[in-house]
């Protein structure tokens, strides 16, 4: 069948450089594309791996299940310390013995030697499972780090993606219901589903490649966010799948409240157990096209709903570096969905 979104593939190479101990500058060149389109299911959960674990595997297997029969989906992992290998019996029995937390240990009970090397003794365990380069497989997870007081909006993230191409073979019913088993024994405070960008490191170094699409179509995201974003109960903008935790809900004066707020008839609230719901945008995700005049009104109307929740705008350090014109571009499209 035709494809019914925007194809991106945007061709490399990669240039890169690197510094050996003799402090000399290599330059490096990686055969991959710049960016391609997927779908991006990700959650924030406000909670430790010995909490999680097990709601992880949920969700890891939900994704297995999804890709089963298709080789190219799993290819190379990497877990905690060990470096990216091709997938192996060896590969699996790390990632499962990482869901698989024996005890509760809090990194301030470490000592220095075993503070060094957190992720050796499971205190800041992550994997990834990868597929072929450029295939838009993957599945990732990394842990926040326990601490017996967390530090404020510490979240553990975890990251599924998919290829396009998948999104239209199993259709967006199959991949709904594949983010809402991922998420059913995940006690998040906020995650999302919809169509995004994977864009090789950075993506804030990419913007000239990447304007005439981000602009023109604006229903695709390319902020990843990540561990080190501490995202919190924040909202990390507006997608087709949107799920809200307890506190922001609870804020929005619980479903009711947040129903009472939205107008528009493609938006579809779905409550969840432990006060959580799902508010997604019509029957499948939609990149929009400005040029043809779709700019994605209820994507619009739920962001300005969400605006007090939402995430601050993450790069306002490009300023500071002397960018200050395409710190603009990326704050203008931070906010395509509130102008």
């Amino acid at each position: 069948m035709p494809s019914t979104y925007p194809r991106v593939r945007i061709p490399g190479p990669i240039k890169y450089t690197s510094s050996t101990r003799e402090s000399e500058v290599v330059e490096h060149s990686w055969d991959r594309l710049v960016a391609r389109d997927i779908v991006r299911i990700i959650f924030f959960v406000p909670r430790d791996n010995f909490d999680i674990a097990a709601g992880v595997s949920h969700a890891l297997d939900s994704y297995l299940r999804a890709v089963e029969g298709r080789p190219s989906a799993l290819f190379e992992y990497t877990c905690c310390y060990w470096e990216p290998s091709r997938l192996s019996d060896r590969g699996w029995e790390l990632i499962r013995n990482t869901l698989n937390p024996k005890e509760r240990r809090f990194f301030d009970d470490y000592d220095e030697n075993e503070s060094f090397h957190p992720e050796k003794d499971g205190a800041d365990p992550y994997f990834g499972i990868y597929g072929e380069q450029d295939s838009g497989f993957g599945f990732e997870y990394h842990a926040r780090i326990p601490w017996r007081e967390t530090p404020p909006n510490s979240v553990s993230v975890l990251q599924a993606t998919l290829p396009t191409e998948y999104l239209e073979e199993r259709g967006a019913g199959f991949v709904r219901e594949l983010a809402l088993d991922m998420a059913s024994r995940l006690p998040f405070t906020s995650g999302h589903a919809g169509l995004a960008l994977d864009v090789a490191f950075s993506s804030l170094d990419r913007l000239d490649a990447l304007r005439p699409l981000i602009f023109r179509h604006p229903g695709f995201d390319i902020r990843d966010a990540g561990i080190r974003d501490n995202l919190g109960t924040r909202v990390d903008g507006v997608h087709w799948m949107n799920f809200l935790g307890q506190t922001v809900l609870g804020e929005l004066g619980g479903a009711a409240g947040l129903r009472a707020r939205l107008q528009s008839p493609s938006i579809h609230l779905q409550e969840l157990d432990g006060e959580r719901v799902l508010v997604t945008l019509g029957p499948e995700p939609e990149a929009g096209d400005m040029a043809q005049g779709q700019p994605l009104p209820a994507y619009r109307e739920l962001a300005r709903v969400l605006k007090p929740w939402q995430e601050p705008f993450p790069w306002g350090h490009l300023r500071k570096q002397g960018r200050a014109a395409d710190e603009e571009e990326w704050r203008r499209w931070w906010r395509r969905f509130l102008d």
